[in-house]
């Protein structure tokens, strides 16, 4: 159903950073289609010229009135931008899907992966449920594309998982910060000599390892990690879903990474595993470990593709299962999932086209 134009008046808030420029490889290379095309940005960044697919545009400042006329809007701004900014959109007419935390657990609000739940859009009348649509956060949109066939099939019980957080998942600044961190060069004690980049991280992240992505709430936990278990328990509508989540940032530029432990209600086998995953959409198995092949970063980046391996019985859980995966966080993690979802309220192909 076609909830907004085919071809769209396209806002994208955030042109400039990381994930927005992203959205506009993608838009550039023919993921969505669009009428005319608004690029928004913060006040410093008014009057940059951008190309995309050959017209130049003039970035404009992101404030309440540029809405005015738009049909679709992809926002990447951050959670208080898009809290103030996004009411003003809707308000204008504008259909909003947003990649900030703003709105994700607002019972009104769809959280949606394509490949997993894009019947949430709709009610029960085959209406757009909300004017806002939220897209997850990075490292949830990677677990559940592997945890919802293993629970639509065999059921889960349990789920154990360990990130491994690329510095773009902290923005662009925080990639730049990093690879100045790397250039840095080490000292005499074997220690690197970067610094923390202030608002980023709590620590130096080059040669490094820090256990901690966002604030701590009570109890230990940190906000990414509280994210990631609300989140997959909404997608996957299993509110009980019983997960315990350990978020940590590691001093690579790009792709995120989780080691995955899952507790099912139905005997699984590995080679079960990897036919199912091998036709999830959305998947990509690389799963060869006698050939030293197995989901990495480096190979993940650049992919719309989340890649799943190491499949193998679980030590602990019976039955059970652990893998390992890892996904482009700036594109299925954030820009790729939008623009699917984009693309979905436009009428265009299906949830799991490329």
């Amino acid at each position: 159903m076609r909830v907004v134009p085919a071809e769209p008046v396209l806002a994208i808030a955030g042109a400039t950073g990381a994930v927005g420029r992203e959205f506009l490889r993608l838009i550039e290379e023919g993921k969505l289609p669009y009428g005319d095309l608004k690029l928004l940005a913060s006040r410093k960044s008014v009057g940059r010229e951008i190309q995309v697919a050959g017209t130049t545009y003039l970035v404009e400042e992101l404030c309440e009135n540029s809405f005015d006329g738009v049909d679709l809007a992809l926002f990447s701004c951050g959670g208080e931008l898009s809290r103030r900014l996004v009411p003003e959109a809707t308000k204008r007419g504008c259909v909003v899907v947003d990649n900030s935390s703003a709105f994700r657990m607002e019972d009104h609000v769809p959280l949606v992966v394509p490949e997993v739940n894009p019947e949430t859009l709709w009610d029960e009348e085959g209406l757009l449920r909300s004017q806002v649509i939220a897209n997850p956060n990075c490292s949830t949109i990677l677990l559940v594309l592997a945890l919802a066939p293993l629970s639509e099939v065999f059921g889960l019980k349990r789920v154990v998982v360990s990130t491994y957080q690329a510095a773009s998942g902290a923005g662009a600044k925080a990639m730049e910060a990093l690879l100045s961190d790397l250039g840095s060069g080490v000292d005499a004690a074997g220690k690197f000599r970067g610094k923390a980049w202030e608002g980023a991280f709590a620590h130096p992240l080059a040669g490094n390892l820090i256990p901690q992505i966002d604030r701590f709430l009570g109890g230990g936990v940190t906000k990414e990690e509280w994210k990631m278990v609300v989140e997959a328990r909404k997608i996957l509508e299993q509110p009980e879903l019983r997960m315990d989540v350990s978020c940590v940032r590691v001093p690579i530029l790009r792709s995120h990474s989780e080691a995955v432990s899952v507790e099912t209600e139905q005997s699984v086998t590995p080679d079960q595993a990897r036919q199912l995953f091998g036709r999830s959409a959305g998947l990509l198995v690389v799963d060869q470990p006698e050939e030293l092949m197995y989901p990495m970063p480096l190979q993940a980046t650049g992919l719309l593709e989340v890649l799943v391996g190491r499949i193998r019985e679980s030590g602990v859980f019976s039955p059970g299962l652990s893998f390992f995966l890892s996904g482009d966080q700036l594109l299925k993690g954030a820009a790729w999932n939008a623009v699917q979802i984009a693309a979905l309220l436009c009428g265009e192909g299906s949830a799991g086209s490329q």
